[in-house]
């Protein structure tokens, strides 16, 4: 029998990312997430009988955009096509995106792998509009449709099959997700979906060039989730092909709770949609000129800025690539530096500090609720003496609660450092007074001792007390 060393995985990515655009895609009403169920919707994308879609420039801007960031060849002639399908949150029974003449074709994203950079090849990127919402009554009586969401603009990016393993795909998602926060088309929440993938996973024995049959997993906003689906996908795809069984072409459903993926639908292939050319809608046609002026809008990408922390800020690698992949920490990191010149210190606190609370609070970069300069100024007050380490620590606390100017929260919490010398000397007696074993432990040599009394005046003093005062006052005192 095999084992699933004698396979390979084969895994394409269909990524969806909702566009930044004010309004929607073929219509001028908001795209702003959430909202009252059927509050952001007009007669055109809710489909009622001759309405006619008006396509939104700056919706073909940003694909183009997205195309040139992911090193794309762009269209100069490209066209809308219907895709018929039929879904309860679809009113047209068809869905306005583009078939055989995408904006973008043949680009590619480097990953770094364990053996090294990898290009994974974008067969396209194309422009559609997105379906609504079903709510699903949890007593299971029915389903009611939310439209606030149908019309809104999507860039679909599909991968070639080059990606081999969960790994991989963790890594491209990841680069994907942070070239469009980097170039502003798409915020990328993925937790109010605006970043999803559909997940294409198949298996066959090292050393075939056929393809095996392909299963797909959708509309999955959760890089753990995709990485355990993948994994379980693959294991389920083995077992079946070893004992001579085979895989079904499906679409699958991935259950978070049981780490299993179940049967939805047949999958669809291209024929089943009946594509065919949007007749309310014309032929975009894009100019050079139009090009070279997106060209010129493009960001500095997180390429460059990983090379400068290096070369100008003396960050560690590994610190200027948890920084640069994602812009909302980059940004923060840049902003708040330029305030405090302070560069190691800034990093330090957003790889310790910030990321611990976002863990803990399961939050992504882009909730941080505080801005760049409130976190500059905390840092000046550390670098001032105005705050203690272990102070600030707390205001950092307070500032994802209740985000607001760093002293004022100094000043509500009395937490300014003490650093009076007549009060610090004060602690250090008492501190002394009461432990005259740490006294002869010190006078003999055992280090540990000093630590011990800074420790018990941190303590008295409720963490107020200036550390490298009490170091030196101590150090007097004992070595007198």
């Amino acid at each position: 029998m095999m084992s699933r060393e004698d396979y390979e995985i084969v895994i394409g990515l269909e990524v969806h990312s909702e566009l930044s655009t004010k309004t929607k895609i073929f219509c001028s009403c908001s795209t702003e997430f959430g909202g009252e169920p059927n509050s952001h919707c007009c007669p055109i994308c809710m489909a009622m009988p001759g309405t006619l879609p008006v396509l939104n420039k700056k919706v073909v801007e940003y694909a183009i955009k997205a195309g040139l960031a992911t090193n794309c060849t762009i269209a100069r002639f490209s066209k809308n096509d219907r895709k018929n399908y039929f879904y309860p949150d679809l009113p047209k029974a068809y869905q306005i995106s583009q078939y055989d003449m995408p904006l973008c074709t043949k680009g590619y994203v480097e990953i770094e792998t364990e053996n090294g950079p990898k290009k994974i090849g974008l067969t396209r990127i194309h422009i559609e509009e997105d379906a609504g919402k079903l709510n699903h009554d949890e007593y299971g009586r029915g389903s009611l449709v939310d439209l606030n969401r149908a019309g809104v603009p999507l860039i679909e990016i599909v991968s070639e099959p080059d990606l081999r393993s969960a790994e991989e795909v963790d890594s491209y998602l990841k680069k994907l997700k942070s070239i469009l926060e980097y170039i502003e088309v798409s915020d990328c929440k993925m937790q109010e979906g605006s970043f999803r993938a559909d997940v294409n996973v198949s298996v066959r024995k090292k050393g075939e060039e056929k393809f095996g049959t392909r299963t797909e997993m959708k509309n999955m906003n959760s890089f753990r989730s995709i990485t355990r689906a993948i994994e379980y996908e693959t294991s389920r795809q083995i077992e079946i092909l070893e004992q001579g069984g085979k895989i079904e072409q499906e679409t699958l459903r991935w259950d978070e709770i049981s780490g299993k993926t179940f049967s939805m639908r047949d999958k669809e292939d291209a024929q089943d949609y009946r594509y065919f050319p949007e007749p309310d809608l014309a032929i975009i046609n894009v100019s050079d000129e139009m090009i070279d002026s997106i060209k010129k809008t493009l960001p500095e990408m997180p390429e460059v800025r990983y090379k400068k922390y290096i070369e100008e800020y003396k960050l560690p690698e590994y610190d200027s690539k948890i920084l640069t992949s994602s812009k909302y920490l980059s940004d923060l990191f840049e902003k708040a530096t330029k305030l405090c010149n302070n560069p190691k210190s800034v990093s330090n606190w957003i790889m310790t500090e910030v990321t611990r609370i976002l863990n803990e609070e399961e939050k992504e970069p882009s909730q941080i609720p505080f801005t760049a300069e409130q976190l500059g100024k905390l840092i000046l007050l550390i670098d001032k003496g105005t705050v203690s380490s272990k102070i600030a620590k707390k205001v950092l606390e307070e500032l994802f609660k209740n985000p607001q100017d760093p002293e004022n929260i100094i000043k509500e919490k009395g937490l300014t450092q003490i650093s009076d010398e007549g009060a610090i000397k004060e602690v250090v007696q008492k501190i002394l007074e009461a432990n005259p074993q740490s006294i002869a432990d010190f006078k003999a040599g055992k280090n540990k001792a000093l630590a011990f009394l800074v420790g018990q005046a941190m303590k008295e003093t409720k963490g107020k007390a200036n550390p490298q005062m009490l170091n030196k006052m101590f150090l007097d005192e004992l070595n007198k």
